[in-house]
């Protein structure tokens, strides 16, 4: 893909189909993706976790807890920049490339020399040439950063999804070959570093833009400032979302660390495959709409809604299974991870309706109201971490659950405040589906016990049993109290119509990639869902 024409203004661009169809369509693809980087994720997880020890993943969160904040810059910040400009040249992005690159070389000459703090900070003398390892990640990952960017702008999605793909393959075949020849946690380090240059050189070859030298270019302050906005609130939001790590580190050390971040992966896990991977279309598609007007709020409420019946669901099942699941994918080692998952479960659901608040104020380019919010929800979130700590990760497993509980609604009422969009209209929206997945949850937990011939049964074997059959009851049992609750099946089908359309089988390798951007201006207050509607630690381990 060629971005920019002859005079260097970025190519004009068509819709086909309508911005519905196209959004759908793209989001689809992305989705698809997105199950083969969660198979490639499993397998990479199931193998690693018997080649390594819970100390070596909890050495190496030590040093990503911090690395991935500034290997962050750009990637939350100019890839919204980049979305969201009514217009966008060469020149332009040449200047934020090299910004961009050399912010990067900055801060990954910093992190390098940085590894003794850390070692004085943990005690463990290790992290200061894991740090230096990873500090490699940060400069690598800057000169793909508007590359990318173009590419989402052009709606390229297919592409992104195919170098997102690529990159995991190669990244977790290298942790795997070098965790069987014995390098530990140096596996993994050197699979954060293939994921980052497979992602450069892959992202320079599809999107063929060679950036020109910095000039004088109007707007690139603005863009900047923009920038820099979006990736402070990606930065509050990243430390609190962090502090956990940083507290189980330094109070308890590798192992106790390696065996909550592995309960941590599947607690995020669902957001990472079902919110995570539209969020970009998401957003464009509600930028393109007037943020007063009734259509905006019947888009924002569908997308809600149809988050609220899935995310619950899968939030209520993984509570249910959860700890058998973690014995089966990790092995009987890993045990502790699987009584922590336990306090995580309940706070899958809400987390995903939690994080969608995040569409409402940058589809209307409140970036600034934004940030100002996440300074309430760190505030709340590291309170509760520090109040949690004595209980060990048990503890701040059970206040990630209950900070989401508790930031929701006011979370939604700011949030719509500017636009006039209700909470009551947002509460209608997704209360029969929590009120289904509790009573579905606690019902089948009860009938199972009763009936399952396996709920007893030790091993593997008998972990699969009870996934298997509690899975199945629950869902029969949800699918039925969400028909109660709303006197139909409409909420089914309209996820129906949904995949439907995202997915026509028969029209797959035609539409999936768009040729064409999306048609007419974008306007001003257009941005990426890049940055928003995740937690800031989804895209943490490959492994």
């Amino acid at each position: 893909m060629r971005p920019f024409n002859s005079s260097g203004a970025f190519r004009p661009s068509e819709l086909e189909g309508g911005l519905r169809r196209l959004a759908l369509r793209s989001a689809g693809v992305t989705l698809l993706s997105q199950a083969v980087v969660f198979s490639i994720q499993m397998m990479a997880t199931v193998i690693l976790a018997r080649l390594l020890t819970p100390a070596d993943f909890g050495l190496v969160t030590m040093v990503t807890t911090f690395s991935l904040l500034l290997m962050s810059f750009g990637q939350n910040g100019y890839v919204e920049a980049v979305l969201q400009r009514v217009s966008m040249d060469h020149f332009l992005a040449s200047n934020l490339f090299w910004i961009n690159v050399v912010v990067g070389l900055i801060l990954t000459i910093g992190f390098a020399g940085a590894g003794s703090l850390l070692t004085r900070f943990y005690h463990e003398p290790r992290v200061a040439h894991v740090a230096i390892g990873m500090s490699l990640t940060i400069f690598i990952t800057s000169t793909s950063v508007l590359h990318l960017a173009l590419l989402k702008r052009a709606m390229e999605f297919a592409t992104v999804s195919v170098i997102d793909i690529l990159a995991r393959i190669l990244s977790v075949s290298v942790s795997i070959l070098l965790a069987w020849a014995g390098w530990g946690y140096w596996a993994l380090v050197a699979g954060y570093v293939t994921q980052a240059m497979t992602t450069s050189l892959a992202a320079w070859s599809q999107c063929r833009w060679i950036p020109a030298l910095p000039r004088r270019v109007p707007g690139t302050g603005s863009v900047a400032h923009f920038a820099i906005n979006v990736y402070g609130r990606f930065s509050v939001n990243h430390f609190a979302r962090n502090t956990d790590n940083l507290l189980v580190g330094w109070r308890f050390g590798p192992s106790p660390l390696g065996f909550y971040k592995k309960a941590y992966d599947l607690f995020v896990l669902p957001a990472n495959q079902l919110l995570s991977p539209v969020s970009d279309v998401a957003l464009s598609t509600l930028s393109r709409l007037d943020h007063k007007s009734a259509q905006y709020q019947r888009y924002f409420l569908t997308g809600l809604s149809i988050v609220a019946l899935v995310g619950m669901a899968v939030g209520a099942d993984l509570t249910i299974v959860g700890k058998d699941l973690i014995r089966v994918l990790l092995g009987p080692r890993w045990g502790e991870s699987g009584r922590i998952f336990t306090f995580f479960g309940p706070g899958i659901g809400i987390m995903l309706i939690y994080y969608a608040h995040g569409w409402i104020h940058l589809s209307i380019g409140r970036a600034d109201r934004y940030l100002r919010w996440t300074l309430v929800e760190v505030a709340v979130t590291i309170l509760l971490f520090v109040a949690a700590l004595p209980w060990g990760p048990v503890g701040i497993a059970a206040v990630w659950t209950a900070s989401f509980w508790i930031l929701t609604v006011p979370a939604y009422w700011y949030a719509g405040k500017p636009i006039r969009f209700g909470i009551l209209s947002i509460l209608g929206a997704i209360w029969k589906y929590a009120l289904a997945s509790a009573l579905a949850g606690a019902a089948s937990v009860w009938l199972v016990s009763l009936i399952h011939p396996f709920a007893a049964v030790p091993g593997v074997v008998g972990a699969m049993s009870r996934i298997v059959a509690d899975s199945l009851v629950f869902l029969s049992l949800y699918i039925g109290a969400v028909f109660l609750l709303h006197g139909s099946w409409e909420p089914l089908g309209q996820v129906s119509r949904v995949l439907t359309e995202m997915i026509p089988w028969g029209e797959v390798s035609r539409s999936a990639r768009p040729s064409k951007v999306l048609a007419g201006p974008y306007r001003p207050e257009e941005v990426s869902m890049t940055a928003l509607g995740s937690p800031d630690r989804l895209s943490e381990d490959v492994e």
